[in-house]
């Protein structure tokens, strides 16, 4: 099967410049309330930005300090909720199946009869259309399965397209880093380069009962395929359902006291449990996240005695989960997230 994995180029960034045209040409960050000299990270960075080495994920006050004359702005997720449903809409308007990823990305199906021609084409006549009808451009990776598609992607940025085939994979891939491939993250690079296993190539020849044996008998095998680029999964049109729902601050200033660590765990339960009221699925379980000073983050959870919507309920079992962490230690963000039950 051929299948196109479409993605938004800098999508916060575009849709602000969108927002704003003076702001065309410009290094522009997306993070936190908009203020560098808040705790916050970069959510999105425009191409300019990137040029001065201003990356996702990076604090606001270090990327201020790298690209000092950026214009700063603050995360509007409505916008771009809006701006990304929209998107999907054109992806959906060409009749075939659609995977939404997330905000800025997707799997498209290029056809039951598609070939290497038509589904080119198709890649194509997407980038126009949703250039036309949005305003927004994007890059577009085409592959013989998911995978490929998913990593060719970057290779065709900006506003371009890539093709990963089973014929060109080893080539193109082999000698990249092992989390170069979609699905291996920078700690399972670390265990896997503790087994002399640092390449895509070295991860892919690798002994699959070696890595069952040694990262687990799903993991380790998984993590091989990823690695050799094997795929038979559809695409998958099924609408996304959240699995959760959370919210999650840093805070300006350090919490110490530990009756006002507790106090903001219950405000964020609150807020949770008032998502999952919206939602009409009853939580079964509950996650606290606590980042301490300077920057160690932990997590706990705990399943619910039953499913509820009640936020008492919930933000009873997220300040339970205290009891669990470090009461001594100053807090700088906390987190709490109440899963769901699976939909009906």
């Amino acid at each position: 099967m051929w299948v196109l994995h479409v993605d938004l180029d800098q999508f916060l960034a575009a849709v602000e410049v969108l927002r704003h045209p003076e702001l065309a040409g410009l290094p522009v960050v997306v993070g936190g309330r908009g203020d560098p000299t808040e705790r916050a990270v970069v959510s999105t960075a425009s191409y300019e930005a990137r040029e001065h080495g201003v990356r996702s994920g990076m604090p606001l006050r270090t990327a201020a300090k790298k690209c000092p004359d950026a214009v700063f702005l603050p995360v509007e997720k409505p916008v771009y909720e809006a701006a990304s449903a929209e998107v999907m809409a054109v992806l959906r308007s060409f009749g075939t199946a659609v995977e939404v990823l997330g905000w800025d990305e997707a799997f498209v199906d290029a056809g039951a009869d598609a070939d290497l021609t038509s589904a080119t084409a198709l890649a194509h006549a997407i980038q126009e259309r949703v250039l036309d009808r949005t305003g927004l451009h994007c890059s577009v990776g085409i592959g013989d399965n998911k995978i490929r598609a998913k990593n060719a992607t970057d290779f065709g940025k900006p506003r371009g397209t890539f093709l990963l085939t089973r014929d060109n994979w080893w080539a193109v891939m082999g000698d990249r880093p092992a989390d170069g491939v979609w699905g291996i993250g920078g700690k399972t690079a670390a265990k896997l380069a503790a087994l002399g296993l640092r390449t895509v190539r070295e991860v892919g020849d690798a002994d699959e009962e070696r890595l069952a044996a040694l990262l687990g008998p799903t993991m380790g095998p998984w993590y091989r395929r990823l690695a050799r680029g094997v795929d038979a999964s559809p695409v998958d049109p099924t609408p996304w359902v959240p699995r959760s729902h959370g919210h999650e601050e840093t805070f300006q200033t350090d919490l110490a006291d530990p009756a006002e660590i507790e106090a903001q765990v219950r405000r964020l339960a609150a807020l949770a449990a008032r998502d999952v009221v919206e939602d009409g699925r009853p939580a079964v379980r509950v996650r606290l996240k606590i980042r301490y000073v300077p920057f160690e983050t932990r997590t706990r959870s705990t399943t619910l005695s039953g499913p509820t919507s009640d936020a008492a309920v919930i933000a009873d079992a997220a300040a339970s989960l205290l009891e669990r962490t470090d009461r001594t230690r100053s807090v700088r963000l906390l987190g709490v997230a109440a899963e769901m039950a699976p939909p009906t």
